[in-house]
């Protein structure tokens, strides 16, 4: 613990053009000399964060594993495993126990392979690895790798309760894999032993290994040309050899072993007897169907069948694909052929894998299954096989999170505790019913709840408007209460013109979410610049939706002058009343009716629904505020939101200016420029500039700004973050283009060269020829946004190099955006380029005297936050004030007057007005935080929430209930006042109010910039998390911003992770990890280390199941069902070693986690073992003294025995 003290001696004199950035003074207005200093005051914060307070690790991963491969299933421990393309392996449990593993080499998961009922994994990996994973501790770790080197792996199988796995390949070999060691044994079955001498072609790769029920000694091998071999192992020779014109997908055995189920490449179903394997028992084409002409219909191949028996019915044959081709557009079905009944289960995605669960892990009982696990390229599910009408089994994980694709996250850690029953009770409501009543078939793994829990809540925003609250208490995930936005509004009719492109892809996609815990009051910012007001209640109700049109846009070719005239707010008034003289004119309510060029009117996007709806308990809204489209241009998308539910007010900005309206009255008090904001405290001397000649779109201006604040040498290239659900991981296009242009200068992912030019880029497109893709602008006709891809909309700014050339700006826009963009549930490549603009060519001249600030024609507003405050540095006490960000750095300080009286509150107005302060950082403003003068967080207030529709209770009149959080008491010492921290991209700076003085600078980082910022609660005190865009994360002590810790924790930030990474309190923070799956971590060393009691066990002992009883009959007319010894036959000494350039053993690495859990593990056996040493030597000791004892005790007795003997030697027996 440190204590930190600052003596304020003064305020630094300012230069006219205002403080210089990075000083450790700021001047309370930028261009204004400051008059006089304050008097000295002693700042007095005892910081009790180190260093060792924080530890950064993942903690859980949520949803559905992104692209899966293989599927796996442990019926002995009930666990249920799923590998993905990315390397991932997701093990899954009773709920709460989810489990995710990662292979550092990133090589998709080609098949898994439980070891039944021991604790362990088999991954086959597409890299030609084998890896043993043991799961017998929380996180599990690689014991062995196996890497083949010649041969390509394509099959994979492990007999129950053996240690020997048979590995087929590509060349049709199958090598076989001791489990224990993880070395090759020298048996090797090659593909031209397996076949006749005769065959001149190969047979292809293995795709099929089984033993036969009936004799483990008898092995199963399929080529994918359709040659079936049955192998024995003892003999080293084949018993049958099977030839069929038709591809092999998969075999099935029937539990007695005497015939086995195949299925091909046509669309048939083939069974075999082992009596007679000339030709197949019977040849089906389940969904073949004869035509008139008398011939088949051509089918789609049956990837894989099962054949399971049953004791009390017909046997079950369950096999994916084989429907006809002639029939266009059937969606993947799973088909269950029981007896005469077949059933065709359609699915909403292809089908990836499926297995079907048994009663018995012994393939050769009768199975009787009950279930059927279906994995789909995006979701999971469990058919119940007990029931005639096959229902599923609810799904208990949270695998619905990409329902419609997320393009925003929030999280809200140590929630008010009655919240979470709330909005369970009102979601449960609207749940789906028809779900079969049998509990989850996946039920393994231990999970307890932990003692370090607090209520928890992530929201996610989707494409289809559709916001999901979710309890995420206890590191475990369940949705809570669904919300649609898009019964606010009308439904959009599709049009002709450049307005409908809004219409067709994603009008109501979720842009941003702003939620108060404690007052329930719920804000969702739209892709159509609109923002829904949402108020929480337990009861229906009959309401109309107010709607308030905001005209918070500019002209494109806004000459930027101090001259009144065009500096004048532009003010709208609300549909619902009259704020101004002029009458309010009504306007279409969405551009699908049109909108003309020549037209000078507004549009909407959306129209709100003008008459009164019924609204189910839940979150209603109340009030829908929207930006219009103006002389044919469209709005610019909204970047920055807060909302205040003790005064009533809600603030949006966007990079036209800001607006403040009064949600209680439904008015509009403030619609204003940025620059008007400034008043005459401009800090930028901005220079009168002549209109284009052309109009030119706003669009190159996004939602967030991240800009940088360069010298005269250095200017802006903006960039969109594109659809959350279109980034891809490939790097490919990346790398290509990073190799054409080998003389750009990359740091950490971006170009970090000296000089720079302004440069506007839309999306990259995908290469079609030899230059490859090509960036050009938007024309002057476009929309600032499309689909989904706009919601996650936001502007970068990094310098560039003059000299590189487009290569290396197309590398680094690609490596910043991705290449392929896959839409929502179809994977197929959008490219769309925008047109050139001459007016934004390199080639305009300019005068080396204007700044590059002269050259950016908006400024746009990038944070907002409502707070007790010090408006004016000559205030003495707090009132309301707006804080207000932009992407310039500046921060303005807005007050505001709100009446007292909750009457007059509802009939005097709000007044609000921007007075002048101004203060400054190193680039665009991210986030506020204020301190009292104890270094204690002060929290906005809030109201506490009243039901709006509860009856009313005469004797108890509704009045509202303020929580106003005051500075701490103790600060007697520096008196009235309190702490304002401010973080942009590139710094962070803390302010003493109301003086204004910069107490504290750091400069976070010069190579990158800040994507997220926030001041959270750590370890019962405040610090200042960053996550920049080159991965680290970051946190700073308050208020002295002394680097606590620096983690380089992605090697490269993509877009996504950018536009959903949040931090919260408690030492947490979330991110999109993929489009399906939510990444939870810790930088808390407190949660690091109670951790491994909130995970969850995937291994509990439990005793295996043992055989049944085959019988004296059975067992003498079944065949020979002797025990087959493996040992014997793969074992060294009998196989000897394998090839070692075959394949090469890897010993496990368990990555820094899992190495410090093994040090921690390896000291604690060794100090055990020094102590039963010790323990073994003294009881050694002691057994050596007993020994000499009885050894004398022996003696003694033998001499008293001689004496004896002597004695009685001569005496007769009566005499004795």
């Amino acid at each position: 613990m440190k204590k930190f003290r600052k003596v304020l001696d003064g305020l630094t004199t300012s230069s006219p053009g205002g403080s210089t950035v990075g000083s450790p003074s700021c001047g309370s207005a930028a261009g204004t000399p400051t008059a006089a200093a304050p008097t000295p005051r002693e700042i007095d914060v005892l910081e009790t964060l180190v260093s060792e307070n924080f530890q950064l690790c993942k903690t859980v991963r949520h949803g559905f594993p992104y692209q899966p491969t293989a599927l796996a299933f442990d019926p002995v421990q009930k666990i249920l495993a799923i590998g993905s393309r990315s390397g991932g392996v997701r093990i899954l449990g009773r709920p709460g126990v989810d489990c995710f593993c990662q292979h550092e080499s990133g090589a998709a998961v080609l098949q898994l392979q439980f070891l039944i009922n021991e604790g362990a994994l088999v991954t086959a990996c597409a890299d030609d690895t084998l890896h043993l994973w043991n799961l017998r501790q929380r996180r599990p770790a690689i014991l062995h790798s196996l890497k083949f080197n010649r041969e390509r792996i394509t099959f994979c199988h492990l007999p129950f309760q053996s240690k020997w796995l048979y590995v087929g390949t590509e060349r049709g070999n199958t090598h076989i894999v001791n489990i224990e060691s993880f070395v090759l044994s020298g048996y090797v079955i090659m593909w031209n032993k397996a076949i006749e001498l005769s065959t001149k072609t190969h047979p292809g790769p293995v795709v099929h290994l089984s033993d036969s029920p009936k004799d483990e000694g008898k092995l199963l091998v399929g080529f994918e040309s359709g040659t079936i071999v049955q192998w024995d192992l003892r003999a080293k020779k084949t018993d049958f050899r099977i030839y069929y014109d038709e591809a092999i997908h998969s075999a099935s055995w029937h539990h007695e072993g005497k015939q086995f189920m195949c299925s091909h490449s046509d669309g048939s179903l083939t069974v075999w007897n082992l009596r007679n394997t000339s030709k197949p028992v019977q040849v089906t084409f389940p969904h073949g169907k004869i035509q008139k002409d008398g011939k088949k219909e051509s089918c789609k191949p049956i990837l894989k069948v099962d054949y399971k028996t049953s004791r009390n019915s017909e046997p079950f044959v369950i096999f994916s694909g084989g429907l006809s081709y002639d029939k266009a557009g059937r969606r993947p079905t799973l088909t269950i052929m029981h007896g005469k009944a077949i059933t065709v289960l359609e699915m909403d995605f292809p089908i990836v894998e499926f297995i079907t669960l048994c009663d018995t892990p012994y393939n050769n009982e009768v199975q009787d299954p009950f279930a059927v696990v279906v994995l789909l390229e995006k979701d999971l599910i469990v058919v119940d096989l007990t029931q005639s009408n096959f229902p599923v089994f609810e799904n208990p994980y949270p695998m619905d999170v990409h329902e419609s694709p997320v393009t925003c996250t929030a999280y809200f850690a140590d929630c008010p505790p009655d919240i979470i029953p709330v909005l369970y009770s009102i979601g449960a409501k609207h749940k789906k019913t028809g779900y079969s009543q049998k509990e989850w078939p996946v039920s393994g793994g231990m999970w307890t709840l932990g003692s370090h829990t607090y209520p928890e809540i992530i929201i996610t925003g989707h494409a289809d408007g559709s916001i999901k609250f979710w309890d995420a208490s206890a590191i475990t995930l369940q949705m809570l209460y669904k919300l649609k936005t898009s019964k606010v509004f009308e439904k959009p009719k599709q049009s002709e013109g450049r307005a409908s492109e809004l219409v067709d892809e994603d009008p109501f996609a979720v842009q941003m979410v702003s939620w108060c815990p404690q007052s329930r009051i719920f804000c969702v910012v739209g892709i159509s610049a609109h923002i829904i007001l949402y108020r929480f209640s337990k009861y229906d109700a009959n309401t109309q939706i107010v709607a308030l049109e905001v005209r918070l846009q500019c002209e494109s070719e806004d000459v930027i002058s101090p001259s009144e005239n065009e500096n004048n707010p532009c003010f709208s008034e609300p549909r619902s009343g009259s704020h101004s003289p002029q009458p309010h004119q009504q306007h279409p309510a969405s551009p699908g009716g049109g909108t003309p060029e020549g037209v000078k009117d507004s549009a909407l996007c959306l129209k709100v629904k003008d008459r009164v709806v019924r609204v189910p308990p839940g979150y209603q809204a109340e009030l829908v505020i929207q930006l219009p489209w103006l002389d044919g241009e469209p709005p610019q998308q909204i970047s920055s939101l807060d909302i205040n539910s003790a005064y009533g007010l809600l603030a949006l900005g966007n990079c036209n200016g800001l607006a403040v309206v009064d949600y209680m009255q439904k008015s509009l008090l403030l619609c204003m420029s940025t620059l008007d904001l400034y008043g005459a405290a401009d800090p930028y001397q901005r220079l009168t500039r002549s209109p284009r000649r052309n109009r030119q779109s706003t669009s190159d201006v996004c939602m967030r700004g991240l800009s940088n604040f360069y010298s005269d040498s250095k200017k802006r290239i903006r960039t969109s973050y594109q659809s959350l659900t279109e980034l891809s991981d490939n790097q490919q296009s990346v790398d290509m283009e990073r190799s054409k242009s080998p003389t750009s200068d990359h740091v950490n992912g971006h170009c970090t060269s000296p000089t720079s030019q302004l440069c506007s880029a839309g999306k990259p497109r995908i290469p079609t020829g030899p230059e490859g893709p090509r960036l050009a602008r938007r024309g002057p006709g476009r929309p600032p946004f499309r689909k989904a891809q706009s919601a996650a909309c936001m502007e970068i700014s990094l310098p560039v190099s003059h000299t590189e050339g487009y290569a290396s700006r197309r590398a680094m826009l690609q490596q910043l955006h991705g290449v392929a963009m896959y839409s929502h549930d179809e994977h197929h490549t959008t490219c769309w380029s925008e047109r050139e603009s001459r007016e934004n060519s390199f080639s305009r001249s300019r005068s080396s005297s204007v700044s590059s600030i002269d050259r950016d024609t908006k400024e746009a507003i990038t944070t907002l936050q409502f707070g007790e405050s010090y408006g004016r540095k000559g205030d003495a006490l707090p009132t309301p004030c707006l804080w207000v960000g932009t992407s310039l750095g500046v921060i303005l300080l807005v007050p505001v007057s709100i009446p007292t009286d909750q009457d007059e509150r509802m009939e005097e107005p709000v007044t609000i007005g921007p007075c002048g302060t101004v203060l400054m950082l190193k680039g665009s403003v991210l986030r506020f935080g204020f301190l009292d003068c104890v270094g204690a967080l002060i929290q906005s207030p809030y109201e506490v929430w009243r039901d709006p529709n509860a009856p009313e209770d005469p004797d108890r009149p509704r009045k509202r209930k303020l929580v106003h959080h005051s500075p701490s008491s103790s600060q007697d010492a520096c008196g009235e006042g309190h702490l304002a921290v401010v973080c942009s991209e590139r710094q962070a700076k803390v302010f003493l109010m109301p003086s204004q003085s910069c107490l504290f600078v750091h400069n976070i980082t010069e190579s990158s910039f800040v994507l997220r910022a926030d001041v959270v609660s750590v370890s019962n005190s405040v610090c200042l998390a960053c996550f920049c865009a080159n991965g680290h994360v970051m946190t700073l002590s308050l208020p002295s911003l002394r680097p606590l810790m620096d983690v380089s924790y992605l090697p490269m930030t993509d877009m996504r992770i950018a536009r959903t990474f949040c931090f919260t309190n408690g030492g947490q923070a979330l991110y999109l990890s993929s489009p399906t799956e939510i990444q939870r971590m810790t930088y808390s060393q407190e949660m690091y280390d109670n951790l491994q009691e909130m995970l969850g066990e995937l291994f509990t002992p439990i005793e295996t199941p043992e055989a049944q009883n085959r019988g004296f009959l059975k067992g003498f007319f079944g065949g020979t069902a002797h025990t087959f010894d493996r040992e014997e036959l793969f074992g060294e000494a009998a196989a000897g070693k394998g090839s070692r350039s075959l394949a090469q053993h890897i010993p496990g690495q368990a990555g820094v986690e899992g190495m410090k859990v093994a040090a921690s593990g390896a000291v604690g056996e060794l100090a055990r073992a020094r102590v039963a040493l010790d323990e073994r030597g003294q009881r050694l000791g002691e057994l050596e003294e007993r020994t000499a004892l009885m050894m004398t005790s022996a003696e003694s007795f033998s001499k008293h025995a001689h004496e004896l003997m002597l004695k009685c030697k001569d005496k007769k027996w009566y005499q004795l």
